[in-house]
């Protein structure tokens, strides 16, 4: 498999790397400019930059780049004065990071939900869909999913997330929304909204005060979701919603 094609492959698995590019070389070095590199976040490579102890500098760097808020980084380094290589040349390496797209997960597979699906899809969220009808809940509603034919609030409790999770909760069903509810909250994530009116999302707080959900964790609720543009329909929901996605990936001020 050639580097670009296992690129292709870790873009479809949603993995993070950083793609270590050769830009200068001068005088003898392992590499020469074009020569291309892939690290991943457990330091495991595709292709090579030269070996040695030049390729193990790369290695470290990228990791650090993977963990910093940076996208890229510059490095340049004389092999034989900073590395004691004796190769005697001087290799300049440009570092490209390539995150893993954030995962949404949509609970419920209704109309509006089919629309954000749609869109989240189109800037690049990995989105899975979950719903116990199967009338609902198919590849055909939506195309390039992960489709989950099951209950939303069993999805909810069993799912393990972490902090670049996103999760909007669209079911049905009031009820069933409080449930999914109560068993996200405790959960990390990037985000976490509910499809409603004020009016709901006043209750839902109250219930949960009620059962005992700390301020700090209801704090983390948007509801109603997505940023207040009047929107109407279905798919101008979705906008809103997205949009809203969109702002917390980029880690833009949160709606007030």
């Amino acid at each position: 498999m050639t580097l670009y094609a296992e690129i292709a492959t870790l873009i479809a698995e949603g993995r993070a790397f950083v793609l270590a590019t050769v830009i200068e070389s001068a005088g003898s070095t392992p590499q020469k400019p074009g020569s291309k590199m892939v690290v991943l976040e457990d330091g495991s490579l595709r292709g090579t930059v030269g070996g040695g102890a030049i390729e193990f500098q790369i290695i470290e760097a990228a990791r650090q780049l993977l963990a910093s808020p940076e996208r890229t980084r510059t490095l340049e380094t004389h092999l034989t004065h900073e590395l004691g290589m004796c190769c005697g040349g001087r290799m300049k390496v440009f570092l490209e990071k390539h995150e893993a797209p954030m995962r949404l997960t949509l609970f419920g597979a209704g109309h509006v939900a089919r629309e954000v699906a749609a869109l989240a899809l189109h800037v690049d969220f990995r989105v899975t869909v979950v719903d116990a009808r199967p009338e609902w809940a198919t590849s055909e509603r939506f195309p390039g999913c992960e489709v989950l034919l099951k209950d939303p609030a069993d999805h909810a409790r069993a799912l393990n997330s972490d902090a670049r999770d996103c999760f909007c909760v669209t079911t049905h069903d009031h009820p069933l929304d409080q449930a999914v509810l109560e068993a996200l909250l405790p959960k990390p994530s990037a985000y976490l909204g509910v499809i409603g009116s004020r009016r709901k999302a006043e209750r839902f707080r109250m219930r949960l005060e009620a059962a005992g959900v700390e301020a700090a964790a209801l704090e983390r609720l948007r509801s109603p979701m997505g940023l207040p543009i009047g929107a109407l329909t279905p798919a101008e929901i979705a906008v809103s919603i997205v949009a809203e996605l969109i702002q917390v990936r980029r880690s833009a001020s949160p709606r007030k």
